[in-house]
């Protein structure tokens, strides 16, 4: 959370609320958002001196704007230039998938629907900010920062449609034994 944190204040400075909500438009998928999870990242952060903040008053409440600080920046760009880690890469309802033999058949079926349902939302969003994307970029002239934002967001729009036919094959192989 805390490179997210940091690639995103390297856009622009945010408070941590414009920073949930940057976070809720497309990046959740990769990290959870709660409000406890940036707050104790940006704890986090401060601490080693990887932001700071300014307080503005407006509409007559404090608010904090956070900001990357050149530890930052080196630190940031530090990570990015490390080894993409592949050991991170996790795929927890899988154990589910593991241990579904337990189940009723019919259970079987109505986990495998419904989960199939929810990938198919979770596309049809991904689909929107991939389109969006597209047509952002076509008066973009080399902006490295948002083709690499919408490679991510069209990276998560295809696997989630991997896992759609995968299961949809597993929904199939199950019905028909």
């Amino acid at each position: 959370m805390e490179n997210v944190i940091l690639g995103l204040l390297l856009l622009q400075s945010r408070t941590i609320y414009q920073l949930r909500k940057r976070i809720n438009e497309g990046l959740h998928l990769m990290y959870s958002c709660s409000m406890g999870s940036i707050q104790a990242a940006i704890k986090k952060l401060l601490r080693h001196g990887h932001i700071s903040f300014s307080e503005i008053y407006e509409n007559g409440k404090l608010k904090k704007i956070y900001s990357i600080t050149d530890i930052g920046k080196n630190y940031f760009v530090d990570w990015l230039s490390s080894p993409i880690d592949n050991d991170t890469v996790k795929n927890p309802e899988l154990s589910k998938i593991y241990f579904l033999g337990f189940a009723e058949k019919e259970t079987r079926i109505k986990l495998i629907e419904n989960h199939i349902a929810d990938l198919e939302k979770v596309c049809s969003d991904l689909e929107k900010i991939c389109e969006n994307g597209k047509i952002c970029s076509s008066g973009m002239v080399n902006n490295d920062i948002f083709f690499y934002q919408l490679q991510t967001a069209i990276y998560g729009r295809d696997f989630v449609k991997f896992n759609i036919e995968w299961y949809n094959r597993l929904l199939n192989n199950l019905r028909s034994n």
